[in-house]
C-alpha cells in the first residue's frame, strides 16, 4: 500500500534529520570528546545505511526530496508519487527537527542564534562562503550523490552493497561541503531546522530546495544516458 511507503518515509527522514543535525548540535563540540566535523559526516551517512536497510524494501528509502525528483529524471521512479514522497519526506524532517529542539533546549544557556544545523551561505555559512560558491556546491554534491544512487542500485551493481556505498557518498559530501553550507543536498533536512530557527535561516533556504533538485536532475539524467539499463521504471532505493 502507498499509505505504507509514505510513512516509511517520514521515519526515515525524521531519522535522518534527528540524528545528523542532533550529531551537530547535540554533540559535535561537546565538551572535551565532541565528534567533531567527521563525526557529524559519519552520522548523517549512518542515518542513510540504517534506514536502508530498514525500509529499503518498502519505500526505496529516498529520505529526500531531491533523491525523489533525481530518480524520477532518471527514469526509476514514477512521476505520480513523487508529491506524496516529498510531502512524506519534509512531514518527517520537521517532526525530527521538532523532537531534537525539545532535546536541545533542555540544556542551560541553549540558543537558536547558533544556527541549530540549519545550511547558510554569506555571513551564515561556517566558512563564510558566498552565494556563488553554495549554489555550485550543492548542485554538484547532489548531482553526484544521484549518481552514485543511481549506480549502486543498478540491476548489475553488486548486491546488497547500495546502502553502504550510498552511505559512504553521503559521508563524503558532508566532508567537503559542511564548511560551505553546513551540507544540505536535501531539501527536507534543510527545512525542519529552518523553521525552528526562522529569520535568515527561513530567507536562505530557497538555495536548499534550487540547487539540490537541480543537482538530483542533472545527476539522474546523466546516469540514465551513461547506463545501458533497460527502459522502464522501477523504485529506486537510497
Amino acid at each position: 500500500m502507498n499509505s505504507k511507503k509514505y510513512a516509511a518515509e517520514l521515519i526515515g527522514t525524521f531519522w535522518l534529520t534527528f540524528a545528523g543535525c542532533g550529531s551537530a548540535v547535540l554533540a559535535a563540540a561537546f565538551p572535551q570528546v565532541g565528534i567533531g566535523l567527521l563525526g557529524v559526516a559519519f552520522t548523517f551517512g549512518l542515518s542513510v545505511v540504517t534506514m536502508a536497510f530498514a525500509i529499503g524494501h518498502i519505500s526505496g528509502c529516498h529520505l529526500n526530496p531531491a533523491v525523489t525528483v533525481g530518480l524520477c529524471a532518471g527514469g526509476r521512479f514514477p512521476g505520480s508519487q513523487v508529491i506524496p514522497y516529498i510531502v512524506a519526506q519534509v512531514i518527517g524532517a520537521i517532526a525530527g527537527a521538532a523532537l531534537l529542539y525539545v532535546i536541545a533546549s533542555g540544556k542551560a544557556g541553549f540558543d537558536l542564534a547558533g544556527g541549530f544545523a540549519s545550511n547558510g551561505y554569506g555571513d551564515h555559512s561556517p566558512g563564510k562562503y558566498s552565494l556563488m560558491a553554495g549554489f555550485v556546491c550543492e548542485v554538484t554534491m547532489t548531482a553526484m550523490f544521484l549518481f552514485v544512487i543511481m549506480g549502486a542500485t543498478h540491476g548489475r551493481a553488486p548486491a546488497g552493497f547500495a546502502p553502504l556505498a550510498i552511505g559512504l557518498a553521503l559521508v563524503m559530501i558532508h566532508l567537503v561541503s559542511i564548511p560551505v553550507t553546513n551540507t544540505s543536498v536535501n531539501p527536507a533536512r534543510s527545512t525542519g531546522p529552518a523553521l525552528f530557527v526562522g529569520g535568515w535561516a527561513l530567507q536562505q533556504l530557497w538555495l536548499f530546495w534550487v540547487a539540490p533538485l537541480i543537482g538530483g536532475v542533472i545527476g539522474g539524467v546523466v546516469y540514465r544516458w551513461l547506463s545501458d539499463e533497460p527502459a522502464g521504471i522501477v523504485e529506486g532505493r537510497k
